[in-house]
């Protein structure tokens, strides 16, 4: 069976492993992204300034604080202050890393003395939520790139490449729990804005978003790749305005003015 073949059934909507052939595009249209992102640097400069509010960002599988560089170089021109998770490559170590994100977090809103903003890329975005979900006092808001939260062990690529880089068996890894597993899905109760593209060549894009958006959930959908999220100018201008929400006073990304200004296509 090849991989467009290959398919499950989720209720009525039928959900695909992202192709090969659209996997072998991400690094390509990545590098394209990010020359994107510094020719539009200086237009990037005209969404609102923030309030120096904590964001705490989270890398996604296999990666390291280097790939959100970039991100964190923008939030911080937007008057926000970002910060590293400090804890090395991302092996999906659930069990090793829950307490330290949970206390990477404490940390941060006692040194601000308020509330912290999680920007989870790809699986930093699934521990996002899972933490903001527990410790909801602690978290502004969760906002997720790529992060298949819908489907955490269902259809993607991220398997075979793991083993293929690292030799060892997926099966191998400390997995998230089954009881966690079930309860992701599920929005933490907190402002929740799900960053998708339709182009994503490492997981299945209808597992990145919300079912269902409710009164503090919503879905952005930009164009670009999975790898190229961190630096894609327009997750960065959704990023930023979505930051610029005041705490308490949240409302969905389709009815602000950034957001008619810059993603027409929603209206």
């Amino acid at each position: 069976m090849s991989d467009e073949e290959y398919h499950i059934f989720t209720g009525k909507e039928e959900v695909k492993r992202p192709s090969k052939l659209l996997l072998l595009t991400e690094l390509g249209r990545a590098s394209f992204g990010l020359g994107a992102y510094f020719m539009s640097f200086p237009w990037l400069q005209f969404m609102p300034k923030g309030d120096e509010h904590p964001v705490l960002v989270l890398p996604g599988f296999m990666t390291t604080d280097t790939t959100t560089a970039p991100l964190r170089f923008y939030l911080k021109s937007r008057n926000y202050t970002p910060y590293r998770w400090r804890m090395g490559r991302n092996l999906a170590n659930f069990h090793e890393i829950e307490e330290k994100v949970y206390d990477r977090l404490l940390e941060l809103k006692d040194i601000h003395g308020r509330k912290v903003s999680i920007v989870g890329w790809s699986l930093g975005g699934v521990y996002a939520r899972e933490i903001a979900r527990r410790h909801p006092d602690a978290v502004r808001q969760v906002i997720t790139l790529g992060s298949p939260f819908g489907g955490i062990t269902g259809e993607n690529n991220i398997e075979w490449i793991y083993e293929m880089v690292t030799g060892r068996k997926v099966s191998e890894v400390d997995h998230i729990p089954e009881e966690v597993v079930c309860n992701i899905p599920k929005a933490p109760p907190v402002p929740t804005t799900a960053i998708y593209t339709k182009g994503d060549g490492v997981v299945a894009w209808q597992h990145c978003m919300e079912k269902k958006e409710g009164p503090i959930t919503e879905n952005v959908q930009v164009t670009g790749s999975h790898i190229g999220l961190g630096h894609n100018p327009a997750v960065l201008a959704c990023i930023a305005e979505r930051l610029n929400q005041r705490e308490g006073e949240w409302i969905p990304f389709k009815h602000t003015t950034m957001g008619k200004l810059f993603y027409s296509h929603y209206f």
